[in-house]
């Protein structure tokens, strides 16, 4: 299945995005810390959500990274 939600973006920035998607799911985040912007973009997009451990990944998240 192809993950279509970056299709509006340059492929820059969908690369970027995708590579920020992976910091989260691995909890990588105090040693790459996410930019406001960023976080707002996937949080619009529906692929990130926040919880009482900090972002997470939803579903749409979780297909964009593993395709």
């Amino acid at each position: 299945m192809v993950d279509k939600s970056f299709a509006n973006l340059s492929l820059e920035r969908a690369i970027g995005l995708r590579w920020t998607l992976r910091d989260i799911q691995a909890r990588r985040l105090k040693m790459s810390p996410v930019s406001d912007e960023d976080m707002r973009v996937l949080t619009d997009l529906g692929m990130v959500e926040f919880r009482d451990e900090g972002p997470v990944l939803t579903q749409a998240g979780t297909v964009a990274v593993n395709g």
